[in-house]
């Protein structure tokens, strides 16, 4: 039997920290005057959109992560009228996934906090991924969905408890796995493995460091949706029912 769970930190009072500081290179063909996530889906910015859904689970509180052209979201988000609270965590230099995360541990106030990237969309089931993470005395979970094999996507391999037991990033792979969705929550106390000011990446240092700790895979039988390329951007757009640059 499973010890019993303390539920002293609720779901609602948990940060959500949105990574959004990267150049995203790829789509500067279509995308010149903005970062990668405030592309326009549905005549709005991909960043509302993860914003409204993860809101929609009570959470109050986010972070962004933001680097690259930073002046547009803070522009955006500080002339919105909403009544969630919106901080800013800017880097002066590129600092990867990780170093981002790090940057911002000055203005994480929960104990568990919500990690996503600002660049795809998965309806996790919040509150569930919560449970989990939680019964499970992770200090990291990655919410995960089946992989379709050879995508250039985070592959990561789970043994039957949903221990995660390997990790490969963006590598056309064939084989068993399932795909990161760039959802994680986190104890703060890996912060810890992170060394303030250098770069540093999730996917290729910080979660192949941990493997073999308490990290484990929430599975979820929904899509995933990203806007790393061109041609992904557009089918985002078909998927949310079209928009506009």
């Amino acid at each position: 039997m499973k010890p019993k769970i303390s539920y002293n930190q609720g779901f609602e009072d948990i940060d959500v920290l949105i990574l959004c500081g990267g150049r995203g290179s790829r789509l500067w063909e279509v995308i010149s005057d903005r970062p990668k996530p405030m592309a326009s889906i549905e005549q709005r910015p991909f960043l509302d959109i993860l914003i409204d859904y993860f809101s929609r689970f009570g959470l109050r509180r986010f972070i962004l992560c933001t680097g690259y052209m930073s002046e547009v979201i803070e522009r955006y988000y500080r002339s919105k009228q909403t009544r969630l609270e919106i901080v800013f965590s800017d880097e002066s230099k590129p600092l990867g996934t990780a170093g981002a995360v790090k940057n911002a541990e000055k203005f994480i106030q929960s104990r568990t906090f919500l990690v996503a990237n600002g660049d795809s969309f998965c309806e996790i089931e919040l509150h569930k991924f919560f449970v989990f993470h939680l019964e499970h005395r992770a200090v990291l979970s990655i919410a995960v969905t089946e992989s379709k094999g050879n995508e250039d996507v985070g592959l990561i391999r789970l043994d039957a408890d949903r221990k995660i037991i390997g990790f490969r990033e963006k590598e056309q792979i064939q084989g068993e796995g399932f795909t990161n969705t760039g959802i994680y929550l986190f104890e703060k106390r890996i912060l810890s493995k992170i060394e303030q000011g250098r770069p540093c990446s999730l996917e290729y240092e910080l979660f192949p460091e941990l493997i073999g700790r308490a990290c484990y895979g929430y599975v979820s039988a929904t899509k995933l949706v990203d806007i790393g390329t061109p041609e992904r951007l557009k089918w985002a757009r078909e998927s949310f029912a079209g928009g506009d640059e």
